[in-house]
């Protein structure tokens, strides 16, 4: 998925300190993605740039597309991170310079990991299902992984973690509770999706060593004793052994959460670089028509790339 603002401003993230168990609720905003999507901003925001190694997250719906086009997100360019499409609703036909076509469904890891450069669209399928509700995040590769050889990997079957006392977690990247999931990972993460029947009261074990965060997907979840309605990021930061959670409904939240990423990296439009150089040079070889290679059969034209910003791109620290 694409940022698709015209102005984007740089962020200057990683390098954080550890911080003990916090509960930040973290402000997110309304963007439009393509012809029809809205979605909700919550990574970055005004307070915090990174979880772990994840840096960028939209949640997107639940939205009612029946006799609309739904998704439709034009051919663009990545560099140094990975894209995590996350569906609870519909499906998106992700198509990139590979030759990769696949339709990601609901509870199916879609994983492209950039490298050095690829360059992919997402839509919805013509015959598309009427609802569409998903995530789509980020995660910044470190340095000795950054320029590695661009992949796309589609996981249907994912493991699962039945906690006890209502809760299931899918494990969509990375380790929870010693279940594992198949996708490629290049630091210590996880990503979970994790419901909660309603009169859970339960605990789930976490790694003490990670950062984490809670993005509310549907109903009321008490995250460590903070009700959160959806489309709410709650950064719980590090030193966690196990998350107290409750529900009086059907609820869920996906779980992320990693080692702090101590390299400091420059984002800007869809680009993870670490200076000034990294970013100038990936656009204007978009530009160009070089390095990132072609995206065949998406109906339309590749997203242009927006102009840099008058000043330099600065790598700086994970908090504002």
């Amino acid at each position: 998925m694409s940022n698709l603002d015209v102005r984007p401003a740089p962020r200057l993230c990683g390098g954080g300190g550890r911080t003990g168990p916090v509960r930040d609720l973290q402000p997110g905003k309304q963007v439009p993605l393509g012809e029809s999507t809205l979605v909700r901003r919550l990574l970055p925001n005004l307070g915090r740039r990174m979880v772990g190694a994840w840096c960028f997250v939209d949640h997107y719906g639940p939205d009612d597309i029946a006799g609309e086009p739904g998704m439709q997100v034009p051919p663009h360019p990545h560099i140094g991170l990975q894209t995590v499409s996350w569906l609870r609703e519909g499906e998106v036909l992700h198509r990139d310079s590979l030759g990769s076509l696949q339709t990601v469904r609901p509870g199916e890891l879609g994983l492209m990991t950039a490298g050095r450069a690829i360059a992919h669209s997402e839509e919805s399928p013509r015959d598309h299902t009427r609802h569409l509700h998903g995530a789509q995040l980020w995660v910044a590769l470190p340095e000795a992984h950054r320029d590695r050889a661009p992949a796309f990997e589609h996981h249907a079957g994912l493991p699962v973690v039945a906690g006890g006392g209502g809760l299931t977690a899918t494990v969509i990247l990375g380790t929870l509770d010693g279940a594992t999931s198949p996708g490629t990972v290049h630091t210590p993460l996880v990503g979970a999706d994790v419901a909660l029947a309603a009169g859970t009261d339960t605990r789930l074990p976490l790694d003490p060593d990670f950062e984490y965060a809670a993005l509310t997907v549907s109903g009321t979840a008490e995250v460590d004793g903070v009700p959160l309605a959806p489309g709410s990021l709650l950064y719980l930061g590090c030193g966690r052994s196990a998350l107290p959670l409750r529900a009086d409904v059907d609820s869920s939240f996906v779980l992320l959460g990693g080692e702090p990423f101590e390299e400091q990296i420059v984002m800007w439009w869809n680009f993870v670089g670490r200076s000034h150089e990294d970013i100038e040079q990936a656009r204007e070889e978009w530009t160009t028509g070089t390095r990132f290679g072609r995206v065949t059969g998406y109906e339309g034209g590749p997203l242009p790339a927006p102009e840099l910003p008058k000043v330099r791109l600065k790598p700086r620290g994970d908090l504002r």
